[in-house]
Protein backbone atom coordinates (compact mmCIF):
# COMPACT_ATOMS: atom_id res chain seq x y z
CA UNK A 1 0.00 0.00 0.00
CA UNK A 2 1.06 3.57 -0.99
CA UNK A 3 0.09 5.35 2.41
CA UNK A 4 -1.90 4.23 5.81
CA UNK A 5 -5.11 5.00 6.25
CA UNK A 6 -7.35 4.96 9.32
CA UNK A 7 -10.98 3.19 8.74
CA UNK A 8 -13.05 6.40 8.63
CA UNK A 9 -15.79 4.18 9.98
CA UNK A 10 -16.21 1.31 12.28
CA UNK A 11 -13.46 -1.15 13.29
CA UNK A 12 -11.15 -2.92 11.36
CA UNK A 13 -10.21 -6.51 11.88
CA UNK A 14 -7.62 -8.15 11.37
CA UNK A 15 -5.87 -11.69 10.89
CA UNK A 16 -3.37 -12.26 13.46
CA UNK A 17 -2.78 -15.95 11.91
CA UNK A 18 -1.55 -17.31 8.72
CA UNK A 19 -0.74 -15.19 5.95
CA UNK A 20 -3.78 -16.79 3.64
CA UNK A 21 -6.20 -15.59 6.31
CA UNK A 22 -8.73 -13.39 6.53
CA UNK A 23 -8.99 -10.02 7.85
CA UNK A 24 -10.42 -10.81 10.62
CA UNK A 25 -7.83 -11.07 14.01
CA UNK A 26 -9.71 -12.65 16.83
CA UNK A 27 -8.75 -12.69 20.52
CA UNK A 28 -10.05 -15.59 23.05
CA UNK A 29 -11.87 -13.89 25.95
CA UNK A 30 -14.09 -16.09 28.32
CA UNK A 31 -16.05 -12.56 28.95
CA UNK A 32 -17.43 -10.48 26.25
CA UNK A 33 -15.37 -7.79 27.76
CA UNK A 34 -13.24 -5.03 25.27
CA UNK A 35 -10.41 -4.47 27.14
CA UNK A 36 -9.88 -0.87 25.34
CA UNK A 37 -13.38 -0.51 27.45
CA UNK A 38 -14.72 1.30 23.97
CA UNK A 39 -18.49 1.13 23.10
CA UNK A 40 -20.07 -2.27 21.24
CA UNK A 41 -20.18 -0.06 18.26
CA UNK A 42 -16.97 -0.04 17.81
CA UNK A 43 -15.95 -3.75 18.20
CA UNK A 44 -17.21 -6.67 16.63
CA UNK A 45 -18.02 -9.47 19.43
CA UNK A 46 -18.88 -12.85 18.33
CA UNK A 47 -19.85 -15.52 20.22
CA UNK A 48 -16.90 -15.90 23.24
CA UNK A 49 -14.44 -13.90 20.64
CA UNK A 50 -13.87 -9.92 21.19
CA UNK A 51 -12.22 -8.95 17.61
CA UNK A 52 -10.98 -5.46 18.33
CA UNK A 53 -9.71 -2.64 16.33
CA UNK A 54 -6.37 -2.32 15.33
CA UNK A 55 -4.16 0.53 14.18
CA UNK A 56 -3.33 0.51 10.54
CA UNK A 57 -0.11 2.77 10.74
CA UNK A 58 1.26 -0.11 13.32
CA UNK A 59 3.80 -1.97 11.30
CA UNK A 60 3.40 -5.31 13.22
CA UNK A 61 0.12 -5.05 11.43
CA UNK A 62 1.32 -5.63 8.27
CA UNK A 63 3.86 -8.27 9.31
CA UNK A 64 1.01 -10.18 10.41
CA UNK A 65 -1.12 -10.17 6.88
CA UNK A 66 -4.78 -9.95 5.94
CA UNK A 67 -4.64 -12.59 3.20
CA UNK A 68 -5.10 -10.21 0.07
CA UNK A 69 -1.76 -7.75 0.86
CA UNK A 70 0.82 -7.93 -2.14
CA UNK A 71 -1.38 -8.91 -4.71
CA UNK A 72 -0.91 -5.21 -6.37
CA UNK A 73 2.69 -5.84 -7.04
CA UNK A 74 1.91 -9.70 -8.61
CA UNK A 75 1.51 -9.00 -12.83
CA UNK A 76 -1.78 -9.16 -13.54
CA UNK A 77 -1.44 -11.71 -17.18
CA UNK A 78 -2.33 -9.62 -20.31
CA UNK A 79 -5.27 -10.06 -21.80
CA UNK A 80 -5.50 -12.95 -24.82
CA UNK A 81 -6.30 -12.28 -28.40
CA UNK A 82 -7.28 -9.30 -30.36
CA UNK A 83 -9.71 -6.45 -28.63
CA UNK A 84 -12.02 -7.40 -31.44
CA UNK A 85 -12.17 -11.17 -30.97
CA UNK A 86 -12.30 -10.67 -27.14
CA UNK A 87 -15.30 -8.48 -27.47
CA UNK A 88 -17.33 -10.28 -29.91
CA UNK A 89 -16.98 -13.61 -28.22
CA UNK A 90 -17.12 -12.12 -24.39
CA UNK A 91 -19.65 -9.37 -24.68
CA UNK A 92 -20.99 -9.01 -28.20
CA UNK A 93 -21.70 -12.93 -28.41
CA UNK A 94 -21.96 -14.34 -25.15
CA UNK A 95 -23.38 -17.37 -24.28
CA UNK A 96 -26.54 -15.61 -23.43
CA UNK A 97 -26.57 -13.80 -26.74
CA UNK A 98 -25.62 -17.20 -28.69
CA UNK A 99 -28.51 -19.03 -27.51
CA UNK A 100 -30.38 -15.89 -28.53
CA UNK A 101 -28.87 -15.91 -32.08
CA UNK A 102 -29.35 -19.66 -32.41
CA UNK A 103 -32.87 -19.32 -31.57
CA UNK A 104 -33.61 -16.21 -34.04
CA UNK A 105 -31.77 -17.35 -36.71
CA UNK A 106 -32.77 -21.05 -36.90
CA UNK A 107 -36.78 -19.67 -36.94
CA UNK A 108 -35.60 -16.50 -39.17
CA UNK A 109 -34.06 -18.90 -41.66
CA UNK A 110 -37.59 -21.26 -42.24
CA UNK A 111 -39.72 -17.64 -42.37
CA UNK A 112 -37.70 -16.93 -45.02
CA UNK A 113 -37.66 -19.55 -47.13
CA UNK A 114 -41.50 -19.74 -46.43
CA UNK A 115 -42.13 -16.18 -47.36
CA UNK A 116 -40.00 -16.66 -51.08
CA UNK A 117 -41.92 -19.89 -51.71
CA UNK A 118 -45.50 -18.27 -50.71
CA UNK A 119 -46.94 -21.42 -49.80
CA UNK A 120 -47.40 -21.20 -46.01
CA UNK A 121 -51.17 -22.13 -44.51
CA UNK A 122 -52.54 -20.16 -41.91
CA UNK A 123 -53.05 -22.82 -39.73
CA UNK A 124 -49.51 -23.34 -40.34
CA UNK A 125 -48.10 -20.36 -39.06
CA UNK A 126 -50.58 -20.26 -36.35
CA UNK A 127 -48.90 -23.22 -35.10
CA UNK A 128 -45.05 -21.85 -35.41
CA UNK A 129 -46.00 -18.97 -33.51
CA UNK A 130 -48.15 -20.56 -30.83
CA UNK A 131 -44.84 -22.73 -30.32
CA UNK A 132 -42.53 -20.40 -30.81
CA UNK A 133 -44.56 -18.69 -27.62
CA UNK A 134 -44.72 -22.45 -25.74
CA UNK A 135 -41.27 -22.45 -25.38
CA UNK A 136 -40.33 -18.75 -24.23
CA UNK A 137 -43.07 -19.25 -21.38
CA UNK A 138 -42.17 -23.27 -20.67
CA UNK A 139 -38.25 -22.16 -20.23
CA UNK A 140 -39.00 -20.13 -17.65
CA UNK A 141 -41.23 -22.11 -15.53
CA UNK A 142 -40.13 -23.07 -12.58
CA UNK A 143 -39.88 -26.45 -12.70
CA UNK A 144 -38.77 -26.92 -15.96
CA UNK A 145 -35.70 -24.48 -14.99
CA UNK A 146 -35.08 -26.30 -11.63
CA UNK A 147 -35.55 -29.68 -14.17
CA UNK A 148 -32.28 -28.45 -15.96
CA UNK A 149 -30.40 -27.20 -13.86
CA UNK A 150 -30.36 -30.13 -11.95
CA UNK A 151 -29.59 -32.35 -15.36
CA UNK A 152 -26.48 -29.89 -15.66
CA UNK A 153 -24.89 -29.65 -12.55
CA UNK A 154 -25.15 -33.68 -12.12
CA UNK A 155 -21.91 -33.93 -14.30
CA UNK A 156 -19.17 -34.90 -11.41
CA UNK A 157 -16.82 -32.78 -10.87
CA UNK A 158 -14.57 -35.45 -11.76
CA UNK A 159 -15.05 -34.75 -15.13
CA UNK A 160 -12.83 -32.51 -17.63
CA UNK A 161 -12.87 -29.40 -16.56
CA UNK A 162 -14.23 -28.17 -20.63
CA UNK A 163 -17.06 -30.26 -19.83
CA UNK A 164 -18.33 -28.61 -16.57
CA UNK A 165 -17.70 -25.01 -17.78
CA UNK A 166 -19.88 -25.41 -20.35
CA UNK A 167 -22.34 -27.23 -18.56
CA UNK A 168 -22.34 -24.30 -16.21
CA UNK A 169 -23.50 -21.47 -18.58
CA UNK A 170 -26.81 -23.26 -17.99
CA UNK A 171 -27.48 -19.81 -16.29
CA UNK A 172 -27.62 -18.08 -19.68
CA UNK A 173 -30.58 -20.00 -20.82
CA UNK A 174 -32.92 -16.85 -20.76
CA UNK A 175 -31.33 -16.37 -24.01
CA UNK A 176 -33.69 -18.85 -25.56
CA UNK A 177 -36.68 -17.21 -23.64
CA UNK A 178 -35.45 -13.98 -25.38
CA UNK A 179 -34.92 -15.62 -28.83
CA UNK A 180 -38.38 -17.14 -29.10
CA UNK A 181 -40.08 -14.24 -28.12
CA UNK A 182 -38.65 -12.13 -30.64
CA UNK A 183 -39.06 -15.06 -33.27
CA UNK A 184 -42.99 -15.47 -32.17
CA UNK A 185 -43.59 -12.18 -32.83
CA UNK A 186 -41.52 -12.18 -36.24
CA UNK A 187 -44.01 -14.99 -37.40
CA UNK A 188 -47.05 -13.18 -35.61
CA UNK A 189 -45.99 -10.46 -38.35
CA UNK A 190 -45.91 -12.59 -41.43
CA UNK A 191 -48.96 -14.35 -39.93
CA UNK A 192 -51.01 -11.03 -39.57
CA UNK A 193 -50.43 -10.80 -43.20
CA UNK A 194 -51.87 -13.84 -44.10
CA UNK A 195 -55.08 -13.41 -42.55
CA UNK A 196 -55.01 -10.13 -43.53
CA UNK A 197 -55.42 -11.71 -46.81
CA UNK A 198 -57.47 -14.08 -46.23
CA UNK A 199 -59.74 -11.44 -44.64
CA UNK A 200 -59.95 -10.14 -48.08
CA UNK A 201 -61.00 -13.45 -49.64
CA UNK A 202 -63.44 -14.30 -46.90
CA UNK A 203 -61.82 -16.98 -45.78
CA UNK A 204 -60.70 -15.52 -42.43
CA UNK A 205 -63.25 -13.46 -40.07
CA UNK A 206 -62.78 -10.14 -38.50
CA UNK A 207 -62.88 -10.91 -34.83
CA UNK A 208 -59.80 -13.26 -35.51
CA UNK A 209 -58.23 -10.30 -37.62
CA UNK A 210 -58.65 -7.82 -34.96
CA UNK A 211 -57.15 -10.13 -32.30
CA UNK A 212 -54.18 -11.20 -34.07
CA UNK A 213 -53.70 -7.55 -34.83
CA UNK A 214 -53.95 -6.98 -30.83
CA UNK A 215 -51.63 -9.95 -29.74
CA UNK A 216 -48.97 -8.53 -32.61
CA UNK A 217 -49.22 -5.21 -30.75
CA UNK A 218 -48.87 -6.64 -27.45
CA UNK A 219 -45.97 -8.48 -28.02
CA UNK A 220 -44.32 -5.69 -29.63
CA UNK A 221 -44.66 -3.35 -26.20
CA UNK A 222 -43.79 -6.23 -24.14
CA UNK A 223 -40.55 -7.23 -26.21
CA UNK A 224 -39.87 -2.60 -26.46
CA UNK A 225 -40.51 -2.53 -22.62
CA UNK A 226 -37.64 -5.29 -22.07
CA UNK A 227 -34.82 -3.60 -23.61
CA UNK A 228 -32.30 -3.84 -20.85
CA UNK A 229 -31.94 0.49 -20.49
CA UNK A 230 -35.47 0.53 -19.73
CA UNK A 231 -35.66 -2.95 -17.34
CA UNK A 232 -32.54 -0.78 -15.24
CA UNK A 233 -34.62 2.28 -15.04
CA UNK A 234 -38.09 1.24 -14.53
CA UNK A 235 -37.92 -2.49 -13.43
CA UNK A 236 -40.81 -3.07 -11.41
CA UNK A 237 -42.57 -1.31 -13.42
CA UNK A 238 -41.14 -3.85 -16.68
CA UNK A 239 -42.26 -6.63 -14.10
CA UNK A 240 -45.56 -5.52 -13.49
CA UNK A 241 -46.26 -4.78 -17.42
CA UNK A 242 -44.52 -7.96 -18.30
CA UNK A 243 -46.67 -10.05 -16.07
CA UNK A 244 -50.13 -8.09 -16.63
CA UNK A 245 -49.40 -7.87 -20.63
CA UNK A 246 -48.30 -11.42 -20.61
CA UNK A 247 -51.29 -12.64 -19.07
CA UNK A 248 -53.39 -10.29 -21.64
CA UNK A 249 -52.04 -11.77 -24.63
CA UNK A 250 -52.37 -15.86 -23.14
CA UNK A 251 -56.26 -14.99 -22.90
CA UNK A 252 -56.57 -13.84 -26.14
CA UNK A 253 -54.24 -16.60 -27.71
CA UNK A 254 -57.18 -18.76 -26.37
CA UNK A 255 -59.83 -16.68 -28.20
CA UNK A 256 -57.13 -16.69 -31.21
CA UNK A 257 -57.08 -20.41 -31.60
CA UNK A 258 -60.69 -21.17 -30.90
CA UNK A 259 -61.74 -18.74 -33.97
CA UNK A 260 -58.37 -19.66 -36.02
CA UNK A 261 -60.08 -23.82 -35.37
CA UNK A 262 -63.50 -22.42 -36.75
CA UNK A 263 -62.71 -20.37 -39.67
CA UNK A 264 -60.17 -22.97 -41.03
CA UNK A 265 -62.00 -26.41 -40.13
CA UNK A 266 -63.34 -28.86 -42.47
CA UNK A 267 -67.39 -27.98 -42.30
CA UNK A 268 -68.44 -31.15 -41.83
CA UNK A 269 -66.39 -31.41 -38.03
CA UNK A 270 -67.62 -30.24 -35.16
CA UNK A 271 -65.84 -27.34 -33.33
CA UNK A 272 -64.74 -29.32 -29.89
CA UNK A 273 -63.31 -32.18 -32.43
CA UNK A 274 -61.31 -30.07 -34.50
CA UNK A 275 -59.94 -28.41 -31.30
CA UNK A 276 -59.03 -32.19 -29.62
CA UNK A 277 -56.95 -32.44 -32.76
CA UNK A 278 -55.36 -29.27 -33.14
CA UNK A 279 -51.75 -28.57 -31.91
CA UNK A 280 -51.61 -25.09 -31.69
CA UNK A 281 -54.55 -26.00 -28.89
CA UNK A 282 -52.79 -28.26 -26.61
CA UNK A 283 -49.62 -26.05 -26.85
CA UNK A 284 -52.14 -23.19 -25.21
CA UNK A 285 -53.33 -25.84 -22.55
CA UNK A 286 -50.10 -26.30 -21.54
CA UNK A 287 -48.35 -22.94 -21.52
CA UNK A 288 -51.83 -21.98 -19.68
CA UNK A 289 -51.15 -24.18 -16.86
CA UNK A 290 -47.22 -23.64 -16.76
CA UNK A 291 -48.05 -19.77 -16.17
CA UNK A 292 -50.41 -20.95 -13.61
CA UNK A 293 -48.62 -23.06 -11.77
CA UNK A 294 -46.80 -20.79 -9.99
CA UNK A 295 -49.87 -18.87 -9.17
CA UNK A 296 -51.06 -22.18 -7.40
CA UNK A 297 -48.00 -22.24 -5.22
CA UNK A 298 -49.36 -18.52 -4.04
CA UNK A 299 -49.81 -17.96 0.21
CA UNK A 300 -49.03 -15.80 2.30
CA UNK A 301 -46.37 -17.13 5.10
CA UNK A 302 -45.50 -15.93 8.67
CA UNK A 303 -41.97 -15.03 8.84
CA UNK A 304 -39.42 -13.42 11.93
CA UNK A 305 -37.69 -10.44 10.79
CA UNK A 306 -34.39 -9.34 12.34
CA UNK A 307 -33.38 -6.05 11.84
CA UNK A 308 -29.40 -6.21 11.47
CA UNK A 309 -28.40 -2.26 10.76
CA UNK A 310 -30.49 0.53 8.95
CA UNK A 311 -28.97 -0.78 5.99
CA UNK A 312 -30.13 -4.90 5.96
CA UNK A 313 -32.82 -6.95 7.17
CA UNK A 314 -32.75 -10.59 7.80
CA UNK A 315 -36.15 -12.60 7.51
CA UNK A 316 -36.74 -15.83 8.60
CA UNK A 317 -39.02 -18.53 7.05
CA UNK A 318 -40.00 -22.21 8.58
CA UNK A 319 -42.01 -23.50 6.42
CA UNK A 320 -39.43 -25.26 4.29
CA UNK A 321 -35.24 -25.89 3.12
CA UNK A 322 -34.36 -25.24 -0.07
CA UNK A 323 -30.55 -26.12 -1.57
CA UNK A 324 -27.74 -23.82 -1.76
CA UNK A 325 -28.45 -21.74 -4.64
CA UNK A 326 -31.75 -21.02 -5.32
CA UNK A 327 -34.12 -17.98 -4.62
CA UNK A 328 -37.92 -17.31 -3.51
CA UNK A 329 -40.10 -14.31 -4.72
CA UNK A 330 -41.88 -12.20 -2.10
CA UNK A 331 -44.25 -9.39 -1.94
CA UNK A 332 -46.75 -7.19 0.06
CA UNK A 333 -48.98 -6.86 -3.26
CA UNK A 334 -48.81 -9.80 -5.05
CA UNK A 335 -50.80 -8.26 -8.54
CA UNK A 336 -48.47 -5.30 -8.98
CA UNK A 337 -44.96 -6.61 -7.83
CA UNK A 338 -42.43 -8.90 -6.41
CA UNK A 339 -38.68 -8.94 -5.33
CA UNK A 340 -36.51 -11.88 -5.31
CA UNK A 341 -34.43 -13.12 -2.73
CA UNK A 342 -31.25 -15.77 -2.30
CA UNK A 343 -32.16 -18.68 0.23
CA UNK A 344 -30.05 -18.98 2.92
CA UNK A 345 -30.18 -22.53 4.46
CA UNK A 346 -30.30 -22.84 8.18
CA UNK A 347 -27.06 -24.77 9.24
CA UNK A 348 -28.80 -28.19 10.18
CA UNK A 349 -31.68 -26.56 10.98
CA UNK A 350 -35.41 -26.22 9.38
CA UNK A 351 -36.23 -23.25 7.40
CA UNK A 352 -34.37 -20.46 5.52
CA UNK A 353 -33.23 -16.70 5.48
CA UNK A 354 -33.14 -13.79 3.19
CA UNK A 355 -31.40 -10.32 3.46
CA UNK A 356 -32.86 -7.19 2.22
CA UNK A 357 -30.03 -4.88 2.18
CA UNK A 358 -31.49 -1.07 0.49
CA UNK A 359 -31.68 -0.55 -2.70
CA UNK A 360 -34.99 1.54 -3.31
CA UNK A 361 -38.25 2.66 -2.00
CA UNK A 362 -39.88 -1.37 -1.39
CA UNK A 363 -36.42 -2.50 0.51
CA UNK A 364 -36.25 0.66 1.95
CA UNK A 365 -40.05 0.39 3.66
CA UNK A 366 -39.19 -3.12 4.30
CA UNK A 367 -36.04 -2.32 6.68
CA UNK A 368 -38.12 0.36 8.23
CA UNK A 369 -41.26 -1.62 9.02
CA UNK A 370 -40.06 -5.22 9.50
CA UNK A 371 -42.62 -7.87 7.90
CA UNK A 372 -44.18 -10.38 10.28
CA UNK A 373 -46.00 -12.05 7.43
CA UNK A 374 -45.16 -11.94 3.41
CA UNK A 375 -46.51 -13.51 0.61
CA UNK A 376 -44.83 -16.45 -1.65
CA UNK A 377 -44.74 -17.56 -5.37
CA UNK A 378 -43.97 -20.78 -6.90
CA UNK A 379 -40.67 -22.92 -5.55
CA UNK A 380 -37.82 -22.32 -4.66
CA UNK A 381 -35.77 -21.89 -7.78
CA UNK A 382 -32.18 -22.28 -9.33
CA UNK A 383 -29.99 -19.47 -9.85
CA UNK A 384 -26.59 -18.96 -11.27
CA UNK A 385 -24.74 -20.20 -7.93
CA UNK A 386 -26.51 -23.77 -8.41
CA UNK A 387 -23.79 -24.07 -10.44
CA UNK A 388 -20.58 -24.46 -7.19
CA UNK A 389 -20.44 -27.94 -6.58
CA UNK A 390 -19.47 -28.50 -10.43
CA UNK A 391 -15.98 -27.10 -9.51
CA UNK A 392 -13.61 -28.89 -7.04
CA UNK A 393 -12.17 -25.59 -5.68
CA UNK A 394 -13.55 -22.21 -6.01
CA UNK A 395 -12.81 -18.65 -5.48
CA UNK A 396 -16.56 -16.80 -4.15
CA UNK A 397 -16.54 -13.07 -4.15
CA UNK A 398 -19.73 -11.01 -2.93
CA UNK A 399 -19.75 -7.40 -2.45
CA UNK A 400 -21.99 -6.37 0.33
CA UNK A 401 -25.15 -7.92 0.51
CA UNK A 402 -24.01 -10.46 -1.98
CA UNK A 403 -22.95 -12.57 0.59
CA UNK A 404 -26.57 -13.92 0.79
CA UNK A 405 -26.73 -16.52 -2.52
CA UNK A 406 -22.84 -17.00 -0.90
CA UNK A 407 -23.71 -18.11 2.33
CA UNK A 408 -25.33 -21.40 1.69
CA UNK A 409 -22.51 -23.38 0.28
CA UNK A 410 -20.36 -22.34 2.90
CA UNK A 411 -22.39 -23.54 5.29
CA UNK A 412 -23.15 -26.88 3.18
CA UNK A 413 -19.21 -27.42 2.11
CA UNK A 414 -20.13 -29.50 -0.66
CA UNK A 415 -16.97 -28.35 -2.02
CA UNK A 416 -13.44 -26.47 -1.45
CA UNK A 417 -14.26 -22.47 -0.90
CA UNK A 418 -12.56 -19.35 -0.68
CA UNK A 419 -14.38 -16.26 0.09
CA UNK A 420 -13.82 -12.77 -0.74
CA UNK A 421 -16.01 -9.86 0.71
CA UNK A 422 -15.59 -6.98 -0.17
CA UNK A 423 -17.80 -4.75 1.31
CA UNK A 424 -18.16 -1.99 4.19
CA UNK A 425 -18.08 -2.07 7.77
CA UNK A 426 -19.68 -5.76 7.42
CA UNK A 427 -19.68 -5.97 11.60
CA UNK A 428 -22.37 -3.18 11.85
CA UNK A 429 -24.19 -3.62 8.52
CA UNK A 430 -24.92 -7.36 8.75
CA UNK A 431 -24.28 -7.94 12.91
CA UNK A 432 -22.02 -9.53 14.68
CA UNK A 433 -24.01 -13.17 14.62
CA UNK A 434 -24.50 -13.55 10.93
CA UNK A 435 -20.83 -12.47 10.17
CA UNK A 436 -19.50 -14.75 12.84
CA UNK A 437 -21.70 -18.05 10.82
CA UNK A 438 -19.71 -16.77 7.77
CA UNK A 439 -16.73 -17.16 9.64
CA UNK A 440 -17.00 -20.54 11.33
CA UNK A 441 -18.20 -21.97 8.07
CA UNK A 442 -15.14 -20.57 6.23
CA UNK A 443 -12.38 -19.57 8.77
CA UNK A 444 -9.82 -18.75 5.98
CA UNK A 445 -12.47 -15.84 4.46
CA UNK A 446 -10.81 -13.02 3.14
CA UNK A 447 -12.50 -9.58 4.13
CA UNK A 448 -11.62 -6.69 2.62
CA UNK A 449 -12.83 -3.18 3.78
CA UNK A 450 -13.74 -0.72 1.67
CA UNK A 451 -14.19 2.03 4.26
CA UNK A 452 -10.56 1.37 5.71
CA UNK A 453 -8.41 0.53 2.05
CA UNK A 454 -11.11 1.99 -0.33
CA UNK A 455 -11.83 0.44 -3.23
CA UNK A 456 -9.32 -2.39 -4.80
CA UNK A 457 -8.39 -3.52 -8.08
CA UNK A 458 -11.19 -5.78 -8.60
CA UNK A 459 -9.73 -8.39 -10.69
CA UNK A 460 -6.44 -8.17 -9.73
CA UNK A 461 -7.12 -9.42 -6.51
CA UNK A 462 -9.64 -12.01 -7.55
CA UNK A 463 -6.62 -13.16 -9.85
CA UNK A 464 -4.59 -13.07 -6.69
CA UNK A 465 -6.52 -15.56 -4.85
CA UNK A 466 -7.66 -17.93 -7.78
CA UNK A 467 -3.84 -18.54 -8.17
CA UNK A 468 -3.09 -18.46 -4.52
CA UNK A 469 -5.76 -20.94 -3.56
CA UNK A 470 -5.34 -23.17 -6.92
CA UNK A 471 -8.98 -22.76 -8.17
CA UNK A 472 -10.72 -24.27 -11.17
CA UNK A 473 -13.58 -21.22 -11.29
CA UNK A 474 -14.89 -17.79 -9.58
CA UNK A 475 -18.09 -17.14 -9.14
CA UNK A 476 -19.04 -13.41 -8.35
CA UNK A 477 -22.17 -11.84 -6.62
CA UNK A 478 -22.37 -8.12 -7.49
CA UNK A 479 -23.82 -5.46 -9.08
CA UNK A 480 -24.17 -5.78 -12.95
CA UNK A 481 -21.31 -3.07 -13.95
CA UNK A 482 -18.94 -4.95 -11.35
CA UNK A 483 -19.85 -8.35 -12.07
CA UNK A 484 -19.52 -7.54 -16.25
CA UNK A 485 -15.90 -6.22 -15.27
CA UNK A 486 -15.11 -9.28 -13.35
CA UNK A 487 -15.96 -11.54 -15.17
CA UNK A 488 -14.47 -10.10 -18.60
CA UNK A 489 -11.10 -9.57 -17.10
CA UNK A 490 -11.15 -13.34 -15.46
CA UNK A 491 -12.29 -15.20 -18.60
CA UNK A 492 -9.62 -13.07 -20.89
CA UNK A 493 -6.61 -13.25 -18.88
CA UNK A 494 -4.58 -16.75 -18.92
CA UNK A 495 -5.51 -18.88 -15.69
CA UNK A 496 -3.75 -21.92 -16.87
CA UNK A 497 -6.06 -23.59 -18.66
CA UNK A 498 -6.37 -24.79 -22.23
CA UNK A 499 -9.81 -25.51 -22.83
CA UNK A 500 -11.55 -26.45 -26.84
CA UNK A 501 -15.25 -26.19 -26.34
CA UNK A 502 -18.28 -26.92 -28.79
CA UNK A 503 -17.85 -24.71 -31.70
CA UNK A 504 -21.40 -24.69 -32.33
CA UNK A 505 -21.54 -22.62 -28.99
CA UNK A 506 -17.80 -21.14 -28.69
CA UNK A 507 -17.17 -20.14 -32.62
CA UNK A 508 -14.16 -22.64 -32.66
CA UNK A 509 -11.94 -20.57 -29.94
CA UNK A 510 -9.33 -21.75 -27.76
CA UNK A 511 -10.39 -20.76 -24.35
CA UNK A 512 -7.11 -20.33 -22.03
CA UNK A 513 -8.94 -17.89 -19.35
CA UNK A 514 -10.34 -18.21 -16.14
CA UNK A 515 -13.88 -19.79 -15.71
CA UNK A 516 -15.61 -17.33 -14.18
CA UNK A 517 -19.42 -16.58 -13.65
CA UNK A 518 -21.73 -14.55 -12.63
CA UNK A 519 -25.48 -12.87 -12.99
CA UNK A 520 -26.22 -11.98 -16.06
CA UNK A 521 -29.71 -10.06 -15.58
CA UNK A 522 -31.33 -11.76 -18.01
CA UNK A 523 -34.93 -12.94 -16.20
Amino acid sequence: MSECRQPRNGSLVKNAGADDAPVFSVKQSEELIDPLNRPYSDILVTGNVVITEIDLCDSSASENGYGWEGYQNEALPEKEQHRYIRNLRFQIFNVYRRLFTIAFVVNLAILISLAVKGNAEVPYLASVVIGNIFVAVLIRQDNVVNGLFCAFTSVPNSWPLSVRTFVARIYSLGGIHSGSSVAATLWLFYFTIRVTEDLIKKKASAPLTGITYTILLLLIVIIALAMPSFRRLKHDYFEMVHRLLGWTVTALVWAEVILLTRDYKDPQKHLHVALRESAPFWLVVILTASIASSWMHLRKVKVTSEVLSDHAIRINFDHKTPAPGTFVRISHSPLTEWHSFATIAAPQKQGYSIIVSRAGDWTSNVIANPPHEVWIRGIPTCGVMTIVPLFRRVVIVATGSGIAPCAPHLFAKQTAIKLLWISRNIAKTYGAAFVDSIMSAAPDSVIYDTDAYGRPNMVQLIHHLYKEFDAEAVCIIANQPITQKVVYGLMTRYGGLSIVRFPAITMGFIFRGVAAFGAIWDS
